[in-house]
Formats: structure tokens, sequence, C-alpha cells
């Protein structure tokens, strides 16, 4: 379905991952088993952090940040792909659709801020210890995590406005299970010079790479803190305290890498197949890191497995108070 101007492209087809309807099944059940364990996990964990005092350190509260991110990025990415199967209407506003583009790269910028913060926390942890509750108090923890979300903002609006101004589309079908940037670069027959300079240099260059290179650069003072420590206890405690979060980033900056980065991922927008091969990275991106985050945070982590135990322990502590009020009453 072509169209002249944006005043006929009234809506935008969402064309999914599959057109097989066994296939729409079977993708339905595991996007919806994924968006579920997502959203409890990350929950966990923000319930964990409220109700555990011994929580309350600025690592757990950046982590609180990411699994509030976690949670609306799969939620604004995977909201079609459930919402499409339910309903029968694949069909999202060009308004919408931009204003999803504009959430997931905000959500996205600030992701990698935040994963930015962790670093420089573990940093001040490992390399300044004795200073590291004065240097990270509340009132730093929270501007950190102030600019980390405004900052993912900001740097989206510019893409927003320019995407809004956009009069063409050649063609209203995103081949995309969610509304992506290079997907509908790929539809607009206007002129996109702009845009993907500005993506180039400001959502690459300082969205992904400053954040990237800071969280670099901390790493190296890090291991170079490790290594000084002689007893091989003290090592392993030290690697351990920041094995979770370097685990994390692996993993978000190489789908990221692999999705946005390769060669001529800007220019090259006829390419079908890499558009094909682009969802595959989404989906693991989209569905896959957010539910490693509280599985690799809670597994690997003894002090959240610790406060699971005393809520429970708590837990069930009330409830026989409880019965034992009942029983006396």
């Amino acid at each position: 379905m072509d169209h002249t101007n944006v005043s006929e492209t009234k809506y935008f087809i969402i064309a999914g991952i599959s057109d097989v309807p066994m296939i729409q099944i079977v993708i339905f059940l595991l996007v919806l088993l994924i968006y579920l364990f997502t959203v409890g996990g990350n929950l966990t964990i923000l319930l964990l952090f409220c109700l555990d005092p011994q929580l309350h350190t600025p690592m757990y509260f950046f982590l609180c940040n990411l699994s509030i991110l976690d949670i609306s990025c799969s939620t604004n990415n995977l909201n079609n792909v459930l919402i499409s199967f339910i309903s029968g209407d694949n069909r999202v506003s060009v308004l919408g659709c931009i204003v999803q583009i504009f959430i997931f790269l905000s959500l996205t910028c600030g992701e990698v801020l935040v994963l930015a913060a962790m670093s420089y926390d573990r940093y001040v942890a490992i390399c300044n210890p004795l200073s590291y509750h004065m240097i990270m108090d509340c009132r730093t923890c929270a501007i950190l995590a102030i600019v980390c979300w405004l900052l993912g903002t900001l740097e989206s609006i510019p893409i927003l406005v320019e995407l809004i101004r956009f009069s063409c589309y050649k063609s209203n079908v995103v081949n995309h299970f969610f509304c992506d940037i290079m997907p509908v670069l790929k539809l607009s027959c206007s002129d996109a010079h702009f845009l993907e300079l500005y993506i180039l240099t400001v959502g690459v260059v300082i969205s992904a790479f400053t954040p990237f290179l800071l969280t670099f650069v901390s790493y190296v003072f890090i291991i170079a803190a490790i290594l000084k420590i002689r007893s091989t206890s003290g090592r392993h405690k030290a690697f351990y305290t920041c094995s979770s979060h370097l685990t994390i980033v692996i993993l978000l900056y190489t789908t990221l890498a692999i999705q946005y980065m390769r060669p001529h991922s800007l220019v090259n927008l006829d390419s079908n197949k890499r558009l094909e091969s682009n969802k595959l990275y989404a989906m693991f991106n989209t569905a896959a890191v957010p539910i490693l985050n509280p599985l690799i945070y809670s597994l690997k982590n003894k002090d959240m497995i610790a406060a699971m135990k005393r809520r429970l322990c708590c837990f069930k502590t009330s409830v026989k108070e409880k019965k034992n009020k009942k029983q006396t009453n």
C-alpha cells in the first residue's frame, strides 16, 4: 500500500515476526511468557529493595532504575506482538508509531547511562573503599539517576521532532514487530540526511560510545585495583561484586552493536535481509536481556538471595503470628 504524503498515511501496519498462523501462536506464547518473567523478575527486585533495608545501597538503587527501564522497554516494544495477536489488528497510528520510537530510544539511552553510573559506583567501591559512603551518598545517587533519565529523554527529542516533520512514506508496512527507527526510515521518502547524521553522531558517538568509554575506563581501574590485592580470596570477592554488572554490560552492548552498528546499517536501508536479521537481534535485546537482568542479579548475587530468604522468613513469621492470634481469640 503506497502513499504519496503523510496526510494519506493515517496508520502503519506492523508486519510482525511471522505471518504463519501456527508460528504466530508459538511466538505469542513465547513472548507472553518472556514478558511475564521479565515483569515478575524485575518487580521482585524492586519489591526486595523497598522491603529490605540491607539492600538500601547505591548498587541496588541503580539496579532498581535498571529494572524500571527494563519493564518499561519490554512493555513498549512487546505490546504490539501481544495486542495484535489478541485483537487481530496490527495497525498503529503514525503518531503512535513515532511516540513508540521515541520511548524506545529514550529508555535505551537511559539504560546505557545507568550501566555507566553503576560502573562508576563499582569503581568507587573497589578503588576508593574508605571514601565510598561519602562519595556515593544519597544526593549523588539521586543526581546521577536523574541525569541518566533526563539525558536519555533529551537526546531522543530531536529524533521525535524530525520524525513528526516527515511528510512522505513510500509504504505503510513496517517490516518489524514494533516501531523501530531503521524500518521507519526505510519507508520514508522525505529527506532523512539530518536524522541519519544525528543518529550517527549523537546516537552512536554520544549515547553509546561515551557511556561505553566511561564503563571501559572504570573497569580498567577496577581490574588494576583487583590485581593489586594480594590474597586470592580478596581478588575473588572484589571481582564477584562486579561480575553481574559486567555480564549485563557485555550482553547489552553486544546486541546493540550487532543490531545498529554493522557496516552500512544506516545507509543500506533497502536490504530486506538486514531488516529480517535485525528482528532477531531486536527480539533478543528486547526480550532476553531484560529477563536476564533479574536472573543474573538474583542467582549470582548473595545479597539478593539472602534478602529473599529474610523476606520469606518474615512472611512465615507474620502468618504464624496471625494464626496464633486467631487461636487465642
